[in-house]
């Protein structure tokens, strides 16, 4: 029989770093000589975060086109147990869509096969400290990811002062009812402090195989693209995607200095050099997120 293997859910909502946290957890991995394999839920079919991941293509599956906690739910289960039993990694990450509801999608990992193949899970939830400190009434799908959180990743903590963190910390906590925060920096949090220990095993008592999915509750977001052909002006791009006022903004252009990556949340827009070589066919694309 295979041996288990600890489990990642990283959830948060649009814009507040995950993909920048996996990558930091794989480049670690990486270095150690750690198994690591990804899952990847975008909201939408873009294939953005496959270019933004250097994970190589065993260990990596995008599942694209819906959300992992209803549309793509079967899809999951079936993806994540071939990837373990083919692929035999060590640790397994699974990067949510930022709209997705961990707390649902949790209860997949408590039932057969996958229940076998996991010895137990841990739900990282990654909160943007700037965008979080300014809102004063959480949304509904923000809410509903906090509380579902076995941990919180405070990040983008150098947007924020101390006074400001300290205040954010024990709002997270009073959400949670207590449930660890820890503070980082461009998702930069060792993965130790990501998967645990468990020697009571707690986790795995908390799974109930009988458990199902309540009545769904997301709201309505939906995605568009914008279309950026040829060479294009750095300046010309931003005022572009700033026109659309949307919640998150993620994409790839060619300019005069090359490819960048376009990333917005909110009005905060930022074109990047990326990480690795971009796929010409992503390249003039950005993918706008808004709610209906």
């Amino acid at each position: 029989m295979q041996t288990p293997i600890p489990a990642l859910i990283v959830s948060g909502f649009l814009g507040a770093g995950k993909t920048t946290l996996v990558q930091h957890l794989l480049e670690e991995a990486q270095r150690d000589g750690v198994r690591l394999a990804i899952v990847s839920n975008e909201f939408g079919d873009t294939g953005i975060d496959r270019a933004l991941l250097d994970a190589g293509e065993e260990g990596f599956v995008e599942l694209d086109g819906g959300c992992v906690c209803c549309k793509l739910s079967d899809a999951l289960s079936e993806t994540l147990e071939a990837l373990l039993t083919t692929v035999k990694p060590d640790r397994l990450v699974l990067e949510t869509s930022g709209v997705a509801l961990p707390g649902e999608l949790v209860i997949q990992f408590w039932r057969a096969p996958l229940s076998d193949l996991i010895s137990d899970e841990v739900v990282a939830v990654v909160v943007d400290a700037d965008r979080f400190s300014i809102t004063e009434e959480l949304d509904e799908t923000s809410e509903a990811q906090i509380e579902a959180a076995d941990l919180l990743v405070l990040n983008k903590r150098d947007l924020v002062d101390d006074t400001v963190a300290a205040a954010c910390k024990e709002r997270l906590e009073e959400l949670t009812g207590g449930q660890p925060v820890i503070e980082a920096t461009f998702g930069r949090v060792p993965g130790s402090a990501l998967f645990p220990p468990d020697p009571e095993e707690l986790r795995r008592a908390r799974r109930d195989p009988a458990a199902t999915v309540g009545a769904h509750t997301h709201e309505h977001f939906g995605t568009h693209e914008l279309s950026f052909p040829g060479v294009v002006d750095e300046a010309d791009v931003l005022e572009a995607v700033a026109a659309e006022q949307a919640l998150r903004a993620k994409g790839f252009i060619r300019t005069e200095a090359g490819v960048r990556v376009v990333q917005g949340v909110g009005p905060r827009i930022e074109i990047t050099i990326p990480p690795k070589p971009v796929p010409d066919e992503l390249v003039g694309r950005v993918v706008v997120i808004r709610r209906d």
